[in-house]
C-alpha cells in the first residue's frame, strides 16, 4: 500500500542516519581528546577502574615528594658530618702539635688559636646543617620519615646523629683547648674517639641516603606502569579512530542521500493525477 502520511522507507533512512551521527560524533570526541573513555558514560566500570589508578598516581606523586625532601635532608647531613670530619682532622693534627712538650709557648697559643677557631666551626657547620626546617646533626630531632606507600600506613626512617659538641658523636668539650701539653694531649685522644664516631655516623647516614635513593626509584617505576595501564584502559587508537571517521562520513553521505530518495518517494504519486 503506498501512503503519503506514513513514509517508512524515510523513517529508516533517518534512524540510520541519527545513528551514524551519533558514531561520528563519538569518534570525534576521541580524536579530540585522545580518549576512548574519557568519561562514565563511555564505559562506567573502565572509567572507574582508571580513576582509582589514577588517585594511586596521585598518591605516588606525594610519596615522590615526600621521599625528596627526606632525601635532600639527609643529604645535607652528610655534607655536614663530612665538613665535620675533615675538620676533627685538622684539629687532630693541631693537638698532635701542641702536645709537644718541646714547642714553646708562643708557637703553642697560635696552634690553640686554630685549634678554637677550627672547634668554633665546627658548631658553625652544626647549627646550619638544616633542610626544610629540620637538623639531623644538632640534636634536635630524633630522626626523619618519608612516606613509603600511598596509604599512610608505612614510612621510611632515617635516624638523626647529634655531632654538636660534647655529645654522644663528638665528644670533644665546647670550651676544649691546647693552651698546655697536657690539655693537648688529652684533646689528642678525645678527638680520635670523636673522629671514629663521626664516621660511623656517616656510614649510617649513607645507609640511609641510599634506602631513600631506591624507594625513591621504585616508587618512580610504579607510578609509570601505573600510568602505562591507564593509557591502556583510556587511550584511543587515533590511527583507527582516524580510519574509523572517514568511513563514517562516507556512510553520513550516503545517509543524506538515502533520506533524500526516502522524501521524494511520495511525489511519484502526483504522477498518477
Amino acid at each position: 500500500m503506498a501512503t503519503v502520511n506514513t513514509n517508512q522507507g524515510a523513517m529508516i533512512a533517518l534512524q540510520n542516519l541519527t545513528r551514524t551521527n551519533d558514531q561520528i560524533g563519538v569518534t570525534q570526541n576521541r580524536i579530540s581528546t585522545g580518549l576512548k573513555v574519557g568519561s562514565a558514560k563511555d564505559n562506567g566500570a573502565v572509567f572507574a577502574i582508571a580513576q582509582n589508578m589514577r588517585a594511586d598516581v596521585a598518591g605516588f606523586n606525594a610519596v615522590s615528594q615526600s621521599l625528596s625532601r627526606a632525601s635532600s635532608t639527609n643529604d645535607v647531613a652528610i655534607a655536614a658530618a663530612e665538613g665535620i670530619s675533615d675538620l676533627l682532622i685538622e684539629m687532630k693534627e693541631k693537638a698532635l702539635g701542641a702536645a709537644d712538650g718541646s714547642l714553646d709557648t708562643a708557637s703553642r697559643d697560635a696552634m690553640n688559636e686554630d685549634f678554637t677557631a677550627l672547634r668554633d666551626q665546627l658548631s658553625t657547620i652544626v647549627s646550619n646543617a638544616e633542610f626544610n626546617g629540620i637538623n639531623l646533626v644538632d640534636g634536635s630531632t630524633a630522626n626523619i620519615q618519608a612516606l613509603a606507600d600511598v596509604d599512610n600506613s608505612s614510612f621510611i626512617t632515617v635516624s638523626a646523629e647529634n655531632m654538636s659538641l660534647s655529645g654522644s658523636v663528638v665528644t670533644l668539650a665546647s670550651t676544649a683547648t691546647v693552651d698546655t701539653a697536657a690539655k693537648a694531649s688529652t684533646a689528642v685522644a678525645t678527638i680520635t674517639t670523636s673522629l671514629e664516631n663521626v664516621n660511623e655516623a656517616l656510614a649510617r647516614l649513607g645507609v640511609g641516603s641510599k634506602k631513600l635513593e631506591l624507594h625513591e626509584s621504585f616508587v618512580g617505576k610504579l607510578s609509570d606502569a601505573l600510568t602505562a595501564g591507564i593509557g591502556n584502559l583510556v587511550d584511543a587508537d587515533l590511527a583507527a579512530e582516524s580510519a574509523k571517521l572517514q568511513s563514517l562520513q562516507v556512510k553520513q553521505q550516503l545517509g543524506v542521500q538515502a533520506l533524500g530518495i526516502a522524501n521524494s518517494a511520495p511525489q511519484i504519486f502526483l504522477s498518477l493525477f
